[in-house]
């Protein structure tokens, strides 16, 4: 029906296209993420035609994201005007988000261009049964998923390669070297100039780096064995076969690549050794800021919760009578490994149980497209390489929706790009898909439907702030509360005085 390069290839074609200059990166100095969500549609059984092979289906690009960046729990507002999370993994979901509203609106205006039909309860839809949709992410999510074995070709001629080279073959889709602090930049600095680092050609003509010893400028993760502690570390099962089988011809694994996200307060951390033993695999981790700890966990943590939850939220889950899942997670060319995807985003909740109704954890469809993005960090770099010039993740992230109104938003530091200091509170400086902005859409979509045609969730309540109405989705609550128990037990939460917000 579609592969995952068509996908790509898509995106990267809306990407071009579609969004405007501002907000891309510098293709001199700067490089970004991109990910989105594609609809696919295949023609409904009346409208194919009787021979056989003539199932039609249309791709359409239906939310876009890009972005690098992630604030400080210090400049949180309580207010749900600020963007918290700008990767562009959470624009892309938060964009899809507010096509959802749309779409809803469109269904309870009884209007047939919806994705939504009507389901079996009062006030509740469900998605049109020809229609899935596809996640595509130009790199591989940041946290547990980035964690990837790299692998030491023998008998193969090496050539150096400088710190900055090997740094851009880093699986975490920001700059780790930036997000350190003056302390941890000088340490990283000085072991990066006494460690050797080589890439390796292999076989297919490809490179990859390999480093000798540990390497602080990127941090990564992986289980330690060999010690008895219940709660130590071991390597991944790839990086364990991988070494087995060295003597028949694969090659050793010899390192990991790094992701700049640090392990959930209080939880088990990294064991921090040399090589393949510097961090533990399969934890949670927090998103790192520039000397100010982030709330905001990694999107590996995230779209493990997707996966289990769903992605449309608990606001719009009042009127959905399932989950809305992604049948597929896409990855554009970068490092990656199936087996950590697989790890990060199914197998780490799939133990769990009791969960409600329609609940589930979902057998995504994880792929890989041979295909890079152009204004990826290796792309830049490839482009680059006899520049002098540091390259540096760019600032703002772009969100867009296929919605008839404002589809396209350009943010900076979680606000509007431009914003002034004395602008930040104002309606202006507000992204479309900041908390306040989305819940604002969601009471206009309640207010446009008659009481008795509102769900029981929402009929003759008096639910008034945010947090009351997310917290009136009993069964998404429920569902998050068991994945939260059994599964992801050390989720960051936002504090409540962050969501009380009207």
């Amino acid at each position: 029906m579609w592969s995952a390069d068509e996908i790509a290839e898509l995106c990267y074609l809306h990407y071009r296209t579609r969004l405007p200059k501002q907000g891309k990166p510098d293709r001199n100095r700067e490089w970004t993420s991109l990910a989105a969500v594609v609809k696919v549609e295949s023609a409904t059984q009346r409208e194919v035609l009787p021979s056989p092979g003539n199932l039609q289906i249309t791709k359409e690009v239906v939310a876009m994201g890009t972005g690098t960046k992630c604030i400080g729990q210090n400049k949180m507002r309580k207010t749900g005007d600020i963007l918290n999370d700008s990767h562009a993994e959470i624009v892309a979901k938060r964009s899809f988000q507010r096509y959802l509203f749309y779409q809803m609106w469109l269904a309870a205006s009884h209007q047939q261009c919806s994705i939504f039909i009507p389901g079996t309860e009062t006030g509740k839809w469900k998605l049109k049964p020809n229609i899935i949709f596809v996640f595509f992410s130009s790199h591989t999510p940041c946290g547990d998923a980035s964690i990837i074995p790299i692998s030491e070709p023998e008998n193969q001629l090496s050539k150096p390669v400088t710190g900055d080279d090997a740094a851009g073959q880093s699986a975490e889709c920001i700059s780790n070297h930036d997000r350190l602090g003056p302390e941890d930049k000088r340490k990283s600095e000085k072991m990066a100039s006494n460690h050797i680092i080589k890439r390796m050609k292999t076989d297919d003509d490809d490179y990859s780096s390999v480093i000798t010893e540990d390497l602080a400028v990127q941090q990564v993760s992986v289980k330690r064995v060999g010690d008895t502690n219940p709660k130590s570390c071991e390597c991944s099962a790839e990086i364990q076969t991988a070494n087995k089988e060295t003597g028949l011809g694969r090659p050793k694994v010899v390192d990991v690549y790094r992701t700049g996200a640090k392990c959930v307060p209080g939880e088990l951390g990294d064991a921090r050794m040399p090589g393949l033993g510097y961090h533990c695999v399969g934890l949670l981790r927090v998103k790192p800021g520039r000397g100010d700890r982030t709330c905001s966990m990694s999107c590996s943590d995230k779209l493990a919760r997707w996966n289990v939850l769903g992605c449309q939220g608990a606001l719009l889950m009042h009127f959905l009578q399932y989950p809305l899942y992604l049948s597929a997670i896409i990855v554009g060319k970068c490092p990656y490994s199936q087996e950590a995807m697989r790890r990060a985003i199914i197998e780490r909740c799939q133990h769990i149980s009791f969960l409600p109704d329609g609940f589930l954890t979902h057998e995504v469809k994880l792929l890989q497209s041979d295909l890079q993005f152009e204004h990826s960090r290796q792309a830049i770099q490839e482009v680059q390489t006899n520049s002098r010039t540091k390259l540096v993740p760019c600032s703002a992230a772009i969100s867009w929706s296929a919605v008839p109104e404002q589809p396209l938003d350009v943010t900076s530091d979680g606000f509007r790009q431009g914003t002034t200091k004395k602008g930040i509170g104002s309606h202006q400086s507000r992204s479309k898909i900041c908390k306040v902005e989305l819940f604002h859409t969601f009471q206009k979509l309640v207010t446009s439907i008659s009481q008795e045609d509102l769900p029981d969730t929402l009929r003759m309540k008096t639910l008034e702030t945010y947090w009351d109405y997310k917290e009136a989705a009993l069964n998404y609550q429920e569902a998050w509360k068991v994945l939260r128990s059994q599964a992801l037990t050390g989720w960051v939460k936002n504090a409540k005085e962050y969501l009380h917000f009207t």
